[in-house]
């Protein structure tokens, strides 16, 4: 969700500004027997903190991509209201709880916020799931918030004792950290393909008229689709018609994403070591309101209000694969327990584009790459309103997830690396519009996911994908013409 935002700004901004991190040199001074067991302590913290995430995100990410199949326009509306609960803590959350309770802490009471919408899985009521995934997003800023924090401290601590610089002892963590989240796709994908697939067998013989209502057709709510789907005499809903796990594979995925707060909490609870050193709180001594003002304040910028439509898309497209498609394309033609495997799939291609960007962009620029992304994007969704899904052309299926998640992956990283080249003088406020706008268009995809047909969906995607490059590519234009006017101050 959210989250790779964090690490792509650090790690895109230095690679396109011009910052780079110096190899790191360790001092000449011996270290004490204290600073070497210290030195230990703080990697270790880092591991913990990286594998804790893992854990957590392991279970949330699977959970997240089977809600629209699992739980239909129940799951859907749940995580908009995940979001909407995020975008509302993200502007001042944070900054009381680090204040109070500091970054052990914080990390691990917004750890185990995830639990309570975890448990919601065994008694997927809509007055259930909705209040719980409230909490998980009040939760989630906080999370990420203390999480950068905590290793941007370790980073400047251990910098300190070892006398390595900075910049690239904190790089190098936060490095540490994305290669242990950036496997969560993969593996939570796989567990809950593990568990759906017993027993399972894929219906190569669906008819003509079920198909005919999957993919672009697919329509829970539209009378006209239903009207189109009958048994005897009676009416039929096409969600009612997609095969459904039996309960106890419900309840054992619903047991393992439960686990994985549960873990993760006890993790941090457990093995962390609250920060030591006199590292400065960045975030102590402002207020819920100077943060907000701070952040609203910030839309006047004009690059910031041009970039609005690629940011809310950078939420939108993601919210679109993972419950729309799911839905639509893979649970109604070939069944729920492909849905993992498919998304395995785009896991693995968008932490190859992850990992590759900064690299295509020294090599080929950014403006080439975000057009590249631009022209996937949308050569995938008039795939997909041209194809009909079919048990029978399975390769489509993963070209489609593998190709939005290398697609993905641009978009992640330049967005944000767009953020920490033009608002270098005031990135607070360009980072938490940044996520305030990427949320926002979670929220927007996952609303109209229970309410909307699949071809009005792809309608709204289009207009937000081409409003977006188009704001970009404005910035661009100003840019290469000298840029905005600037004042003194």
């Amino acid at each position: 969700m959210a989250a790779d935002n964090e690490t792509s700004s650090i790690r895109d901004a230095e690679a396109n500004v011009g910052i780079k991190a110096p190899l790191a040199e360790v001092g000449t001074r011996n270290l004490t027997e204290e600073e070497v067991k210290e030195k230990r302590s703080i990697l270790k913290n880092v591991v913990v903190v990286s594998f804790a995430f893992t854990v957590l995100f392991t279970s949330y990410n699977s959970m997240e991509n089977m809600q629209s199949s699992l739980n239909d326009d129940n799951g859907t509306t749940s995580l908009a209201a995940l979001y909407v609960g995020f975008l509302f803590s993200g502007c001042f959350l944070p900054s009381l709880l680090l204040k109070y309770l500091k970054e052990k802490y914080t990390l691990t009471l917004s750890a185990f916020s995830f639990s309570f919408y975890m448990a919601a899985q065994f008694y997927p009521r809509l007055y259930v799931l909705v209040p719980t995934a409230v909490v998980l997003g009040l939760g989630a800023a906080s999370l990420w918030a203390s999480k950068g924090t905590y290793i941007t401290k370790s980073g400047k601590r251990y910098a300190e004792i070892t006398g390595e610089d900075a910049c690239a002892v904190i790089t190098r963590f936060f490095s540490i950290f994305y290669m242990f989240y950036q496997s969560t796709q993969v593996w939570g994908n796989l567990l809950s393909s593990a568990v759906l697939s017993v027993n399972a067998e894929v219906e190569f013989n669906k008819s003509d008229e079920h198909l005919d209502l999957c993919g672009y057709n697919f329509c829970v709510n539209n009378r006209n689709y239903n009207e189109s789907f009958t048994d005897g005499n009676e009416t039929q809903d096409i969600s009612s018609q997609l095969p459904k796990p039996a309960n106890w594979q419900i309840y054992a995925l619903a047991t393992v994403y439960l686990a994985g707060p549960i873990l993760a909490t006890l993790l941090l609870l457990t093995f962390l070591d609250p920060i030591k050193g006199s590292q400065e709180n960045t975030m102590e001594g402002k207020s819920g309101c100077q943060l907000i003002a701070a952040t609203f304040n910030h839309l006047r910028h004009p690059y910031q209000m041009l970039l609005v439509p690629l940011t809310i898309w950078s939420g939108v497209e993601r919210a679109f694969l993972g419950a729309d498609f799911t839905a639509a394309y893979v649970s109604c033609s070939l069944g729920i327990h492909m849905v993992g495997f498919i998304m395995i799939c785009y896991g693995a291609f968008d932490v190859l584009a992850s990992m590759s960007a900064s690299t295509m962009v020294r090599i080929f620029g950014r403006v080439p790459l975000i057009i590249l992304a631009f022209l996937i994007n949308l050569s995938m969704i008039i795939t997909l309103i041209y194809w009909s899904p079919n048990p029978q052309q399975m390769p489509v299926f993963f070209a489609i997830s593998g190709l939005w998640g290398l697609a993905d992956g641009i978009w992640q990283t330049q967005i944000n690396s767009l953020y920490g080249v033009l608002f270098a003088g005031n990135t607070e406020a360009g980072f938490s519009n940044c996520r305030l706008w990427e949320a926002t268009g979670f929220s927007i995809a996952f609303a109209c996911s229970s309410v909307l047909c699949i071809h009005s969906k792809i309608i709204v995607i289009i207009t937000i994908l081409v409003l977006g490059v188009t704001g970009y590519l404005i910035i661009e234009v100003i840019e290469k013409s000298g840029g905005l006017y600037k004042r003194s101050d």
